[in-house]
């Protein structure tokens, strides 16, 4: 049975943390939440929590790292509603531990890419179809990290770092791709982990819901657009 709201979100990475907050902040002004987690147990359980404060949520299984469970995720999405309105790519990994450029380890920096770049493109191209169907013109926004910006950027969690410049790159890459279509791109850093999580989505609902449709291709904290 398909969704019978105006206005949907899929947030993937939303069974915690910022992703989690995202999901109950939107459901709370109305849309149709579909929590995207790899974690079976959990993604359902934050849906089931939302569904259980008497709002509509959905869960989908999807792990951003496997092209074939993001093919998998978007097939079950269209059996459940049929459009878009907001896409979050919030999934993403962090595991530097102290190391500098110097050795980063080969491995770990395909899996940062993987997951923090090569996912959310696969994502929004699996997508694009519902996002071009948001009556009111589909939204998509990065979750990038204050690490990401070049011309403050030092020797903290290379993989990581370099993997936010990246992702914000393939924010303006889509936004110009898609501003045709009346999509609107942006990428947002949220604050620094310990914030709470509260305040951490606050950018990236105004950017789903408040924010401009015209807004597009830029980077954002606070509300407030920011260097790259």
């Amino acid at each position: 049975m398909k969704t019978h709201h105006h206005r949907t979100a899929f947030i993937t990475g939303a069974n915690r943390g910022i992703g989690k907050e995202i999901a109950w902040q939107l459901a709370k002004q109305g849309f149709a939440v579909f929590i995207g987690a790899r974690d079976i147990a959990k993604g359902r359980e934050a849906s089931e929590e939302l569904c259980q404060a008497g709002y509509e949520s959905t869960f989908i299984q999807i792990d951003v790292t496997d092209p074939v469970s993001i093919r998998t995720a978007c097939g079950t999405f269209s059996q459940k509603a049929d459009h878009l309105d907001v896409l979050v790519n919030n999934a993403g990994i962090l595991e530097d531990h102290g190391e500098t450029i110097l050795k980063l380890n080969a491995e770990m920096l395909d899996r940062t890419f993987k997951a923090n770049v090569t996912g959310p493109i696969l994502v929004i191209q699996d997508f694009l179809d519902h996002l071009r169907k948001s009556p009111d013109g589909g939204r998509i926004i990065n979750v990038s990290s204050g690490a990401g910006i070049i011309k403050d950027m030092s020797t903290y969690a290379p993989a990581y770092s370099v993997s936010k410049a990246a992702l914000n790159a393939v924010t303006k890459q889509f936004a110009g791709a898609l501003k045709a279509d009346r999509i609107a791109v942006n990428c947002v850093d949220p604050g620094w982990v310990r914030r709470p999580v509260e305040k951490g989505a606050e950018t990236i609902v105004w950017l789903a819901t408040d924010a401009p449709q015209s807004e597009t291709g830029k980077f954002w904290h606070d509300k407030q657009e920011v260097d790259w």
